[in-house]
């Protein structure tokens, strides 16, 4: 989803609530806005806001919570830990839509059917949560984030008068399924997010779960129904382009990760193939297996038990990346591979049993990308095993 990181003038010029007393003409309206996928990781998703436009009072507010901070204190320690601050800013619709303009990106509206009382209740609720002590909130990318609060806050302003058809929702798929039809699963993003996350994203999602997506948030509203003067009408008054740019697709890179990491492979099991033509080992390959490896497995640990990330938990990538080889690199650097190593080994070899169970079974999808990865290390480890004997 789209975050902009505004400039600090125009945050400060909107941070307080100067418009919290304004009664709006029945001239206004309260749009839910809609924008296509961007060419960076955090756009690809698409993002989401709420617009408040007023002619009469020469009013045309976007109620973004997409936004975030690289150069708040301790981005990247609380990014880590699983706590991403984002907040909302309220600023001028012609920044928004100069910005999507720049970027190339469609832009839809979905102008809702309220009554002037519920079009002043959205306002005041928007308004209170633009207030600098109310704006921030701790996002998660799946759960709380820039979509998902939409509907939210339409459940809590409308209440009762409001029902939402959840038919668009496919019971079959799973988080990783929705994320990969967002992402390409060959691109370096949709490989490391399906390998940081855990077997949470392997969970069919509920019907309103489905709206951590905005194409999802924008078929929502457009099913939904509301109650106007007792009589059920639609959510949605009418829908408009603002923005008519084809969508972008994602780029595969000519480096994608299954080039990349199958020639790698491909390497790795030549050189053991050599290795056990002239009985010799390879000490570099090994330290460099075991060391990724080892590395990797004590991110994903990270992430698993000391981070608050909600996909991070139960990821059994653990099994192939398993943290303690991180300390037998440095053993393989030896000239001769040491002997009590051997039960090691025949345990690591062990876990990848369960890998493909995992996989056939649909509790853990693994990046297809990382199959080469996976044959050479059985190649590997059996090598090392023989010569260990």
């Amino acid at each position: 989803m789209k975050k902009y990181i505004l400039f600090f003038i125009v945050c400060f010029s909107l941070s307080t609530s100067i418009f919290s007393q304004v009664k709006l003409s029945v001239y206004s309206e309260i749009s839910i806005v809609t924008a296509g996928p961007g060419t960076a990781l955090y756009e690809a998703f698409g993002h989401s806001a709420i617009r408040i436009k007023d002619p009469v009072l020469r009013l045309d507010l976007i109620y973004n919570y997409g936004v975030f901070d690289f150069n708040q204190p301790n981005f990247y320690t609380n990014f880590a830990k699983g706590h991403m601050l984002y907040t909302l800013a309220r600023y001028d619709f012609k920044y928004f839509i100069a910005s999507y303009n720049k970027d190339k990106r469609w832009l839809k509206q979905q102008v809702l059917n309220l009554t002037q009382q519920q079009k002043q209740a959205f306002f005041m609720y928007l308004e209170k949560n633009a207030l600098p002590e109310n704006a921030a909130y701790l996002y998660d990318p799946y759960f709380d984030n820039c979509a998902t609060i939409l509907r939210d806050i339409t459940d809590d302003v409308l209440g009762d008068k409001v029902q939402f058809n959840d038919n668009y929702a496919n019971k079959n798929l799973s988080f990783r399924d929705l994320t990969n039809n967002e992402i390409h699963w060959n691109t370096w993003g949709s490989f490391g997010l399906n390998l940081i996350a855990g077997i949470q994203l392997d969970k069919k999602p509920t019907s309103k779960q489905y709206l951590f997506l905005p194409d999802y948030v924008f078929d929502s509203f457009k099913n939904a129904k509301t109650k106007v003067n007792g009589e059920s009408k639609n959510l949605v008054l009418k829908e408009e382009t603002l923005l008519n740019f084809k969508e972008k697709k994602a780029e595969i890179s000519i480096f994608n990760p299954l080039l990349i990491i199958s020639l790698l492979s491909l390497l790795g099991i030549f050189i053991t193939y050599k290795n056990f033509k002239n009985n010799k080992r390879s000490k570099y390959i090994d330290f460099s297996l075991f060391f990724i490896s080892g590395f990797i497995g004590c991110i994903l640990c990270f992430f698993w038990f000391f981070s608050s990330h909600t996909t991070a938990p139960h990821n059994y990538n653990v099994l192939w990346a398993f943290p303690l080889n991180i300390i037998v690199a440095f053993l393989a650097l030896r000239a001769q591979f040491p002997k009590k190593i051997l039960l090691y080994l025949k345990f690591l070899l062990a876990l990848f049993i369960f890998i493909p169970i995992l996989w056939i079974f649909g509790i853990q999808v693994y990046p297809l990308a990382l199959i080469p990865f996976l044959i050479f290390i059985v190649t590997r480890y059996l090598f090392l095993i023989k010569i260990s004997e």
